[in-house]
Parts: C-alpha cells; sequence; structure tokens
C-alpha cells in the first residue's frame, strides 16, 4: 500500500486539506485500497487550521516509511512562517520519504529546509517573488500550476494542489485512473503543470474602456499582424498616445500584451481542439508551426505537442 502522509502545521490551508479526496476516490476507482493517507504534526494530537477547524494529527518521528510527504502550505508564509521544529524535521527527516511535495506556499517550508535549492519550483503567484528573494538558490518559476523537479514536487495555490495530486496518481496508476478520479470530481480538466496560473485578459487589467476595448479588438482578430497603428486607429487614439497609455495602464508594451494573448489563445485551441499545429498557428498569428513552438517554450516552458499530449490523456 502507497502510504502519503500530510504534514500539517497551525494555519494550515483547508482547501489544500481537502485534496486528501484524490487519493480516496483513487481507491474508490480502483475498487481497492492502494493509497493509505494519515495526517501528521509536530506538536500535539491536533492541529488548527487556517478556518479555526481542529484536526488529529499523529505526531512525526523521522521513523515513518512514507511513499509520499505532502507539505500544505498557510494563508500568509510571511506573517507565518513554518516553525524551527517543521523546518529541522524537513532537512533531517525527509530522506526516508521517496517523493516529497509542497501545496501552495509549503514551498515556503521546504525551501527553509533547503529542499528546494538548485530545483525547480513553483507557488502560489502572490508569493513567487518574495519566494525567490528569500531563497535565491532554488529557481522558482511564478507562472505554473505545478512542477516537478526529481523526487520534489511543488504547486502553485489554492486549486492548483488539486491538479499536483492528480499528476501524482496519474504518475502512480497511469492516465485512465487518474481521468476516472477527474470525472468522479467534476473537474473539467486535468491541467498540465506547464499551463499558466492566470488569464492573459485578467493579468493585464486596464483601468480604461479604450484599452480594454483594444484588447477586445486583439483578441478578435489575432489572424492579424496587428501593429500598433491597427490598435490604436482601432480606439481612436495616436499610435504614440496608445502606446504611451497601454503601457502606463498594463505594464506591459503592445506587443508583449498581444503575444500573451496570442499564446493564451493558442494553448486553449491545443487543448480544447484537434485542429493542426499549422492551423492553430496561422488562426493565432504565428508565423508558422515552429514560431508557434518557440514562444510556447519561452512562455510555458514545454512545447505545444506536450500540452496536447497531456490535454488528451
Amino acid at each position: 500500500m502507497h502510504q502519503i502522509g500530510y504534514l500539517l502545521t497551525d494555519g494550515f490551508q483547508m482547501l489544500a486539506f481537502g485534496t486528501q479526496t484524490i487519493f480516496e476516490l483513487a481507491n474508490s476507482v480502483l475498487d481497492a485500497p492502494f493509497y493509505a493517507v494519515s495526517q501528521y504534526g509536530l506538536d500535539g494530537e491536533f492541529v488548527n487550521s487556517s478556518l479555526g477547524v481542529k484536526v488529529a494529527a499523529t505526531p512525526l518521528t523521522g521513523d515513518e516509511r512514507l511513499d509520499t510527504l505532502i507539505v500544505l502550505g498557510v494563508i500568509d508564509p510571511l506573517s507565518h512562517p513554518a516553525s524551527a521544529r517543521v523546518v529541522d524535521f524537513l532537512r533531517t527527516g525527509s530522506g526516508n520519504v521517496r517523493r516529497i511535495a509542497a501545496i501552495c506556499t509549503g514551498a515556503f517550508t521546504l525551501a527553509d529546509a533547503g529542499l528546494l535549492d538548485g530545483r525547480r519550483a513553483t507557488t502560489h503567484w502572490a508569493f513567487a517573488r518574495h519566494l525567490q528573494q528569500m531563497h535565491p538558490a532554488a529557481s522558482v518559476e511564478e507562472d505554473r500550476i505545478y512542477i516537478v523537479d526529481g523526487h520534489v514536487w511543488t504547486s502553485a495555490g489554492m486549486t492548483a494542489g488539486f491538479d499536483m495530486a492528480l499528476a501524482l496518481v496519474e504518475k502512480d496508476l497511469g492516465s485512465d485512473v487518474a481521468r476516472a478520479v477527474a470525472h468522479k470530481l467534476v473537474m473539467h480538466q486535468h491541467r498540465s503543470g506547464g499551463q499558466t496560473q492566470h488569464s492573459e485578459l485578467l493579468a493585464l487589467a486596464p483601468k480604461s474602456d479604450r484599452i480594454q476595448n483594444a484588447l477586445n479588438y486583439a483578441r478578435k482578430n489575432l489572424a492579424r499582424p496587428l501593429s500598433v497603428e491597427e490598435l490604436a486607429e482601432a480606439v481612436n487614439l495616436s499610435p504614440r498616445q496608445f502606446s504611451r497609455v497601454f503601457t502606463a495602464e498594463t505594464g506591459q508594451s503592445p506587443a508583449k500584451a498581444i503575444e500573451g494573448l496570442r499564446l493564451e489563445t493558442a494553448r486553449l485551441m491545443i487543448e480544447q481542439s484537434r485542429h493542426p499545429l499549422e492551423i492553430i498557428a496561422r488562426e493565432t498569428g504565428f508565423r508558422d508551426r515552429r514560431h508557434l513552438r518557440e514562444a510556447f517554450v519561452r512562455g510555458f516552458g514545454v512545447p505545444p505537442q506536450s500540452l496536447r499530449r497531456e490535454a488528451r490523456n
């Protein structure tokens, strides 16, 4: 039986605790107890959650033989860091664990213990840059759903923990079981680790209707070259004024923002349709399939073929 331990620290996030359902349903799909899930803590018999709910936890001794240890995060890791005892345990006692995972800001706890040094990792977008600044030996990618680097897994915030837990099941039991679990959970699809945490339009968040209208125009005409002159004309501004206002409101140049929209649209088409990559490239404004691939690797860290394979699993 595969032993999974959840390490709970004071104030752990309740939504992340709910990822245990993934392993519960995997057992249901198999109609056999493949996973055994236990809660562990270091301070007393009960651990307080972010909502104040107390959860019974078994004291960790370091002698456990766990296949997977999952460290949960807290709402604000900057004001509520992991205790020295938890960090010391992970630094000295995690060697008995085959793989270790952190959900959301649990990555801060792994980083404090030195477990992310020299590794790629992610966490909730609101804290990713803090994690990188505090732990420069790690390579933090702030816009990934989850990342696997060797035996260390880290996920973005909130619901991304479910995607990572489902990926753990897929790694252990294959895509058919993972797909059946997702179906039971009424999950629309299993998001791949390379997906972005954000919607590009939401991330840009322009303040004026004119710039919002320019973005809406761009999204409807991605197959066109979309020069600054064309966008400016669409909202009745001069090119110079448009570039200045656009950058001031979104924090990005028009060219960079449009490439983000092209990438996001291409990603959705790759995951949700069976159109050849040549057609997707043309409809989203990339020169050809090679140009699309280069932009994907630069933007998402994986080629488009990888996202398509994962979406079909």
